[in-house]
C-alpha cells in the first residue's frame, strides 16, 4: 500500500499504537503463556512490556516481524468495548492478565472519572487500552516498521516490581522514511557520549561508587571546568554574584518551601542525626542530600535586610545537587543522581521580570551561539486549571498564574525568539521556559530552563522594603542556561562528535617529535605553552612518529605539531589539524603560539 510520507501525527500515532498491539500478538503466539505489560506508542515507534514464558534473543526477530506481517495481511478490525468496573475486572481474570487487573483496580481507585474500562480486539488479541487505532490492520503502510532492540523495565517503572522484558520497535511514515531514519540512527551512534565517553577516556560510572554517580576523568573535567570557566564569564557581565551551598540540608527547610510533596520521591533517603541543643537537650535532627539549589539561595537573600534599591539581586552557584532516579531511567550523562548545577535566582520586582527575564534569554542565546547549537527551540509550559489534579501539582493562586504566564509570554514576544506554548508541565511555583534539544539519537531532552516563581518567597517569608517602606515579596527567576555539567557536557560531546573546538579541547596541542634528538626542543615548546596556559602534551612514548601521529588522530586531538631536525635549527613547527588530516605547514613557533592563543581567546568553533 502506497502511503505519502506526510501523514498527520494523529495517524502516525494510531498505526504506532496498532503494531504495539500487533506485535504483542504475535508475541503470544511465539511464547504462550506471556503475561502483558504496557504497549504505547513513542516517538520514534513503539513498545511493548512482557513476562514472557520463554526469553527472546535478537534472533528471534525475524521470525517476530513475520508473524506480525501475517497478522496485518489478515485485515483484522479493531473494535472497541466499553465494560463496567464489575465486568471490565471480570474480563482481565479472564484474560488472565495480572498487572493490567492490578492498574485497572488502582485507576478506579484514583480517579473519580473513572467508571468503565475500554477494551481493543483485533482478531484474537484482546487489549485493555484507551486507544486509538487504524481501522484494521491492512491500514498499516507495508514495511512501515523494524524490531529494535530488548531492554529490562520495571513494571510500572518501579525498581521494586518485577522486572519485564520490553521489546522496542521502528515505526515512521513508510519504508523509505523508515530506512531513512534507521540509517540516520546508525550514523548518530558513532557520536553518542556514553561510546564517545570510553574511547576518549571522559567519564565512568563505578559499581564501587553507584549508578548514576559519574567519575569525572581528567579530559572530562577540562570539559565542565572550561563550560563552567565561560559561564562565569557571562554571569560577571551580567551582574551576577557567585556564592556556594552546603550539599544537604534539614528536611524541615524543603517542607517550608513546599518542595518536598512534589520532590519527595527522588530524594535520597532521609538521614536522622542526633543533635545536642544550647540548653543541652538531645533532640534528633532530619537531614537529606539537597536536591535543589534554591532554598539555600533564598536564605542568603533572608540573611539581612533588603531594600527595593538593591534589586534586582542576582547569585550565581554551579551547585551540586542529588536525586534519587530510577535506575531504569539512568543513562550516562544525560540522567544522573549526582548533579552539578549551573544555578542562579534573581530577586526582582514585578516592574524588573521582563527586563530580567529578557536577559536571561539572551545569554542563553549567546552561550549556544558559541558553542554552536542551532538545534533546539523553547517551550513555554503553563499551568492546567483544568487538570483534576491541579491542586496538588501546583499552587492554588489563579490570579498569580495568570499575571505570571502573561508577563513570560510578553518577554518571549519581545525577544522575537520562537516558542510553543504547553499546558500541564510547569513548575508547581510558576511558568518556565524549556529548552529543548535532539540528541544524536533523535531523542528531545530538556537541556536548560528559565523559570518565574510568585509562590516561594511568601512561604519562605523574605520581603524587600518597596519606595513606600513596605515590605513586599520579591518575583524570583531561576535559570540555568548550561543545565547541569553531566547533561550539558554530554550534549556536547555529541554535538562535536568528540571533535571539540581548541579553546574546548581537554588537550588543545600534542607535540610529536621525529626521534628523541629533538625531545628537547619539544620539551621546550611544550613547556612554552604551557606557561601560556595551553593545555599542550609531549608524547614521548616508544611509538613511531605515525603511530603518535594516528594516536593523536584517535583521541581527536585538534592540534598536532611536529618537530625535527629543520623544525630545530629554525625555530619553527610543522603544524596538522585535525579538521584537515591531509594538509600541513610549517611556520614559526611564535607564529604558532599567536594563532593558538587567538583560537583559545576567541573560543573559536574551528577545530584548529
Amino acid at each position: 500500500m502506497a502511503v505519502s510520507k506526510d501523514l498527520p501525527k494523529d495517524e502516525l500515532y494510531r498505526i504506532r499504537h496498532s503494531l504495539s498491539h500487533i506485535m504483542a500478538q504475535a508475541i503470544l503466539q511465539l511464547r504462550p503463556g506471556t503475561k502483558l505489560g504496557f504497549g504505547p506508542p513513542i516517538e520514534d515507534g513503539f513498545y511493548y512490556d512482557f513476562i514472557l514464558s520463554e526469553p527472546i534473543q535478537e534472533a528471534d526477530f525475524k521470525k517476530i516481524e513475520k508473524a506480525m506481517y501475517k497478522i496485518i495481511n489478515q485485515d483484522q478490525v479493531f473494535e472497541e468495548e466499553n465494560l463496567s468496573r464489575e465486568d471490565g475486572l471480570a474480563r482481565l481474570d479472564e484474560m488472565g492478565e495480572p498487572y493490567k487487573k492490578e492498574y485497572a483496580e488502582e485507576l478506579f481507585e484514583t480517579r473519580d472519572d473513572m467508571d468503565s474500562l475500554r477494551f481493543f480486539r483485533n482478531g484474537p488479541f484482546l487489549d485493555m487500552c484507551e486507544g486509538p487505532h487504524v481501522e484494521s490492520t491492512k491500514k498499516i503502510p507495508a514495511k512501515c516498521f523494524k524490531i529494535r532492540r530488548i531492554a529490562g523495565a520495571y513494571w510500572r517503572g518501579d525498581e521494586r516490581n518485577v522486572m519485564m522484558t520490553r521489546i522496542y520497535a521502528w515505526c515512521f511514515e513508510s519504508n523509505e522514511v523508515l530506512k531513512q531514519r534507521i540509517a540516520a540512527f546508525e550514523e548518530a551512534q558513532k557520536r553518542d557520549h556514553k561510546k564517545l565517553g570510553k574511547e576518549l577516556d571522559l567519564f565512568s560510572v563505578s559499581d564501587d561508587i553507584g549508578k548514576g554517580l559519574p567519575l569525572w576523568h581528567p579530559n572530562g573535567y577540562v570539559l565542565r571546568e572550561q563550560l563552567e570557566k565561560y559561564m562565569e564569564e557571562l554571569e560577571f557581565k551580567g551582574g551576577y554574584q557567585r556564592v556556594a551551598t552546603p550539599h544537604l540540608a534539614k528536611t524541615s527547610l524543603y517542607k517550608t518551601t513546599g518542595h518536598l510533596p512534589y520532590y519527595k520521591d527522588g530524594m535520597f533517603p532521609f538521614m536522622q542525626m542526633k543533635e545536642t541543643t544550647d540548653g543541652g537537650e538531645e533532640i534528633t535532627e532530619e537531614y537529606v542530600l539537597k536536591p535543589m539549589n534554591c532554598p539555600h539561595h533564598h536564605l542568603i537573600f533572608k540573611s539581612r535586610p533588603r531594600s527595593y534599591r538593591d534589586l534586582p539581586i542576582r547569585l550565581a552557584e554551579y551547585g551540586h545537587c542529588y536525586r534519587y532516579e530510577e535506575a531504569g531511567a539512568l543513562s550516562g550523562l544525560l540522567r544522573v543522581r549526582g548533579m552539578c548545577m549551573n544555578d542562579a535566582h534573581i530577586y526582582c520586582t514585578e516592574e524588573q521580570i521582563k527586563e530580567e527575564f529578557l536577559a536571561v534569554m539572551n545569554m542563553h542565546a549567546e552561550l549556544y551561539a558559541t558553542l554552536g547549537i542551532n538545534d533546539y527551540h523553547m517551550r513555554l509550559s503553563c499551568w492546567d486549571p483544568e487538570d483534576p489534579k491541579g491542586k496538588e501539582k501546583y499552587v492554588d493562586n489563579p490570579e498569580a498564574w495568570a499575571k505570571t504566564e502573561d508577563l513570560v509570554r510578553q518577554a518571549m514576544v519581545e525577544s522575537g525568539l520562537p516558542f510553543t506554548e504547553v499546558k500541564g508541565e510547569a513548575a508547581f511555583y510558576g511558568p518556565k521556559i524549556d529548552f529543548q534539544f535532539r540528541t544524536v539519537t533523535g531523542r528531545e531532552e530538556t537541556a536548560s530552563t528559565n523559570q518565574l516563581d510568585f509562590a516561594i518567597p511568601e512561604r519562605m517569608e523574605f520581603t524587600y522594603t518597596d519606595a513606600n517602606d513596605q515590605e513586599v515579596h520579591p518575583y524570583v527567576i531561576h535559570r540555568a542556561p548550561a543545565g547541569t555539567h553531566e547533561r550539558f557536557v554530554a550534549f556536547l560531546i555529541e554535538h562535536f562528535g568528540g571533535a571539540f573546538p581548541t579553546w574546548l579541547a581537554p588537550v588543545q596541542v600534542q607535540i610529536v617529535s621525529v626521534s628523541d634528538k629533538f625531545n628537547d626542543y619539544a620539551r621546550q615548546i611544550e613547556q612554552d605553552l604551557r606557561s601560556s596556559y595551553v593545555r599542550a602534551r609531549l608524547d614521548d612514548s616508544n611509538e613511531t612518529m605515525g603511530k603518535k601521529i594516528r594516536n593523536a588522530s584517535k583521541m581527536k586531538i585538534p592540534n598536532v605539531i611536529v618537530v625535527g631536525e629543520q623544525e630545530q635549527t629554525d625555530q619553527t613547527v610543522t603544524w596538522r589539524r585535525y579538521v584537515d588530516q591531509q594538509n600541513q605547514q610549517t611556520l614559526p613557533l611564535d607564529e604558532f603560539k599567536a594563532a593558538i592563543a587567538e583560537k583559545i581567546a576567541s573560543r573559536s568553533l574551528e577545530t584548529a
